[in-house]
């Protein structure tokens, strides 16, 4: 009677702890809090950044140009289209179909980090906190059209990017409105 009993398929899915049993219990109690504690961290680090960032990246920025126009023209150019054409090509890594989600977000990440000097000039620029507008000022002062220049560059590789994708995609075989060679041609005998 006992071998009919474990071998009864049935019975066997029910029987004790198995996976099936450990996916339904979860601790919502500790998820929950562990979220709000992620939440109130997020919501606290954006305000300290916010304030700490424009202003170290103006200062930064500041001391490499030395008041400068020449340097801060050839700075931005740089810093613009190196920080925008580098996270490109790394997002376009992490989009490549039969990606793993994992190496996804690993790809992300990287690419967030590489645009980094142009998200630090974005909170400068567009930031409308005290940081910010501390920020500007020293941007005005010590690194003159280094953020026209940037954005400059940003334009530049972003259009350089975009060129490129379509020249690639349009040379990948099997797309449509490609014209056929007279090697795809059937012939007939």
């Amino acid at each position: 009677m006992a071998l009919l009993h474990k071998s009864h398929p049935e019975t066997a899915q029910t029987e004790g702890p198995g996976p099936a049993h450990a996916r339904s219990t979860r601790n919502w109690k500790r998820t929950l809090i562990l979220a709000a504690v992620a939440v109130v961290l997020l919501v606290a680090s954006y305000f300290i950044l916010g304030a700490f960032i424009p202003r170290w990246w103006s200062q930064r920025i500041g001391s490499a140009v030395h008041g400068s126009f020449s340097t801060g023209t050839i700075l931005g150019l740089c810093i613009g289209f190196t920080f925008t054409l580098v996270p490109l090509f790394v997002l376009t890594l992490a989009l490549r179909p039969r990606t793993h989600w994992k190496a996804r977000v690993a790809w992300l990440v990287l690419a967030l980090v590489l645009a980094a000097p142009n998200l630090a000039t974005l909170t400068v620029v567009a930031g409308d906190g005290s940081g910010a507008h501390a920020g500007q000022r020293t941007m005005d002062v010590n690194a003159p059209a280094f953020r026209g220049a940037s954005l400059a560059g940003l334009i530049v590789a972003l259009a350089g990017y975009l060129l490129l994708m379509y020249f690639i995609l349009r040379r990948r075989p099997g797309r449509r409105g490609r014209p056929k060679d007279s090697a795809d041609v059937p012939h007939s005998a």
